[in-house]
C-alpha cells in the first residue's frame, strides 16, 4: 500500500518570516492607520511525503506512483517554468538534479535573478535561517520548492504566496486507486512525530486534520 500525504498551511503571515529588529532604539514602532487597515500579507507551504506501508519505507520518491505525483505537480504549476541554477529546466528535471536542501524557484517569469545560495539550506541551517530571503522570493509571487531528506529517499517542501492548494489537489486526486491511498492534511493541526507517521498505527482513523481523499472528493 502506497500512502501520499499533502500537508498544507494557508494564511502564514509573509511579514513573520521578516527578520526582526530586536534593538528598539532602531526598530519602527511607528504604525499609522492606513498601514493597520492593510491586509497582512500572507503565505502558503505544503508538504509532500509518502510511506510503502508494507515495506515501512518513508519518503515521497520512494512510492511507486513518484513519477505520476511529479507529473501532476507539473500540471498542476504548468503557468510556471522552474529553474534550476540558472537554467530553465523542466520540473521534474529540476527535482531530479537537484541537491537535497539547494532551492528550485518557479516562476511566471522568463528569467529570474535571485541569488540561490542565499536560500540553501543544509545540515548546518534550516529554512528558518532563510526567512528575510524566503519573504522576498515570495512577495515577488515566485515559489520555491525544496527536496528534504527522509528515511528513505526524500519529500517535497513548497512554499507559494498564493494559495495554489486547489491547482494541486485535483491532479493529484486523478492518482487515486486501491495502491494509492491519498491524504489532505492540515498542518496546523499535526505538530507531533507521532501523528506525522499517523499511517503507521491508525491509518482507518486519522487523526482530526487528516482527511482521506477519493476520486468524487470535492474541494
Amino acid at each position: 500500500m502506497n500512502i501520499f500525504k499533502l500537508f498544507f498551511e494557508h494564511d502564514l503571515r509573509l511579514d513573520e518570516l521578516r527578520e526582526r529588529q530586536l534593538d528598539r532604539n532602531i526598530q519602527d514602532v511607528t504604525t499609522t492607520i492606513e498601514d493597520f487597515m492593510k491586509p497582512d500579507p500572507t503565505y502558503s507551504k505544503f508538504y509532500l511525503a509518502g510511506t510503502v506501508l508494507e515495506e515501512e519505507k518513508f519518503g515521497l520518491s520512494v512510492l511507486k506512483q513518484y513519477p505520476e505525483i511529479i507529473q501532476a505537480l507539473s500540471e498542476a504549476l504548468t503557468s510556471h517554468q522552474a529553474f534550476l541554477e540558472d537554467s530553465p529546466v523542466t520540473i521534474q528535471k529540476a527535482v531530479s538534479e537537484a541537491q537535497v536542501g539547494w532551492p528550485i524557484l518557479l516562476s511566471e517569469k522568463n528569467d529570474i535573478e535571485w541569488n540561490r545560495e542565499e536560500l540553501v539550506v543544509n545540515h548546518e541551517s534550516n529554512i528558518g535561517y532563510k526567512k528575510a530571503k524566503l519573504a522576498e522570493v515570495l512577495k515577488s509571487g515566485d515559489l520555491v520548492l525544496y527536496k528534504e531528506k527522509a528515511h528513505q529517499g526524500f519529500d517535497l517542501h513548497l512554499f507559494s504566496k498564493k494559495n495554489i492548494y486547489p491547482k494541486m489537489f485535483y491532479p493529484l486526486r486523478e492518482l487515486v486507486d486501491d495502491d494509492f491511498r491519498f491524504f489532505s492534511i492540515n498542518g496546523k493541526k499535526i505538530r507531533t512525530e507521532r501523528k506525522f507517521y499517523f499511517e503507521t498505527w491508525t491509518l482507518e482513523r486519522p487523526p482530526h486534520g487528516a482527511e482521506e481523499v477519493f476520486r468524487d472528493t470535492e474541494i
